[in-house]
């Protein structure tokens, strides 16, 4: 009977073994996925961190893209309301020109209508 009881204390070993194998195989398992799931959240909070910093980025450019816009308007607005003022003194200076009131007695013929001007008592 001895045998019968070192053999099935043999095989009863022999179970206990292969049941630590895979209660440790199991472990294993277990670590490797706790392990994998913290790498999966750490590389999505990388990649929501560098999606933030970009979405950052992009917003500071819009915002630097606008006030160099805003600046360029400005400048447009005040070069076009120059050009208004300096036509509108040229138009200003043409009208007093015409009416014969712009005090400058001793303008030349440059600016003059000169279509119906008789330079002299011989003209003809």
């Amino acid at each position: 009977m001895d045998k019968g009881r070192g053999a099935a204390g043999a095989t009863r070993d022999k179970a206990y073994e292969a049941k630590d194998r895979a209660s440790e195989t199991a472990q294993s398992a277990a670590d490797r996925t706790r392990d994998g799931a913290g790498q999966t959240g750490s590389y999505i909070g990388q990649t929501a961190e560098a999606a933030k910093q970009k979405a950052a980025g992009a917003a500071q450019y819009a915002k630097e893209t606008a006030i160099a816009g805003k600046d360029k308007t400005g400048a447009v607005l005040q070069q076009a309301g120059e050009q208004v003022k300096s036509v509108a003194v040229g138009a200003k200076d043409a009208v007093m020109n015409t009416l014969g009131m712009s005090g400058d007695n001793n303008a030349t013929a440059a600016g003059k209508d000169t279509s119906t001007y008789k330079p002299g008592k011989d003209y003809q």
